[in-house]
């Protein structure tokens, strides 16, 4: 049987760096972590997960509780985050509140005692959900509040690079179509929205109510932004921006032609409507494995105050749902 011995000694390194750059791997140089899992690799070894986390009174697995897996945003966050789990030798347990309130509140509370921390993401009922956790470790995803661990993208600079790549396109009346009221991220991109149109004062923006994040909320905002005069419109997420598409196709009406849309995320369904939407991109992969290693930082055996972790970036990427605005 291959031990942490063997795979030591084919590294170089001693017992306690294999640990660390086994358990803990950031907390190890990059070259040395890459040797010692080579070693690993090539003997077979796999440590005794269960044993460790029973020495150090822990269950080994963390919870992410996410509103909407079949939403693709949160779907990826998940797989980024099951990967960086796997990666930690750690479980992962995902629980869908299918967007109810309620439910969220009770899977946590269930889910708690068994995890050694809980990774909320997006959470509907941000204190409902806190308190339900009893001051247990938890680690903010898509959502802040003070004094709390999160991992956020920089929703301000994406609406920013939104308006002025419609702004230069010519459009100077532009329509947002908003998320459930409940979104942290619907009122930070609303925030950025409303600080590109103070920032170019000839861009006038209109917004437009709460809507499902999914396809129908697409569907239901589609005449509403016809009715606003807008030439352009940001939407809350992908989603609404395919159901946006289809609704105005089903009068009649062609992007970009007649209207120009940016979503935002780009999920998968971006590239595969027609025409391609433009749209916002964070690297959702990444929210979930830092969301991960942030919340080791905060349950972990060497837990200590939670550093910042600087907002992700979010690009614009550009393709067929944009164009300059109908002439008059």
């Amino acid at each position: 049987m291959v031990t942490v011995h063997d795979v030591a000694r084919a590294a170089g390194v001693s017992i306690s760096t294999v640990s660390r750059a086994l358990a803990t791997p950031d907390r190890v140089a990059g070259a040395t972590r890459d040797r010692v899992t080579a070693a690993a690799r090539e003997l077979g070894y796999r440590p005794n997960r269960a044993a460790s986390v029973l020495r150090a009174g822990r269950t080994g697995a963390f919870g992410l509780v996410v509103p909407d897996l079949a939403n693709p945003y949160f779907a990826a966050v998940a797989k980024g985050a099951q990967a960086r789990a796997r990666q930690r030798g750690l479980g992962l347990f995902v629980v869908d509140t299918d967007e109810d309130t309620e439910l969220e509140a009770e899977a946590i509370a269930h889910l708690a005692p068994q995890t050694d921390g809980i990774l909320l993401c997006s959470p509907r009922a941000v204190d409902g959900a806190l308190a339900a956790l009893s001051g247990r470790p938890v680690v903010l995803v898509n959502q802040h509040v003070d004094g709390v661990a999160s991992v956020v993208t920089d929703q301000a600079g994406g609406m920013l690079r939104a308006v002025e790549h419609l702004r230069a396109l010519g459009h100077r009346r532009v329509a947002y179509v908003g998320g459930p009221r409940s979104s942290w991220s619907d009122g930070r991109r609303r925030e950025g929205l409303r600080r590109a149109a103070e920032r170019f004062d000839d861009v006038e923006l209109v917004e437009l109510g709460d809507f499902r994040p999914q396809v129908v909320g697409g569907h239901a905002a589609a005449d509403l932004v016809l009715a606003s005069g807008a030439t352009a419109v940001v939407t809350f997420n992908d989603l609404v921006a395919v159901g946006l598409v289809a609704r105005l196709r089903a009068r009649g009406l062609q992007v970009p032609r007649d209207l120009s849309v940016v979503g935002c995320d780009d999920s998968y369904v971006a590239s595969l409507v027609d025409p391609p939407l433009t749209t916002l991109r964070a690297d959702l992969g990444e929210v979930g494995r830092r969301a991960v290693d942030h919340l080791a930082g905060v349950a972990g055996p060497d837990a200590g105050a939670p550093a910042d972790v600087p907002p992700l970036d979010v690009e614009l990427v550009v393709r067929d749902s944009t164009a300059p605005p109908p002439a008059g």
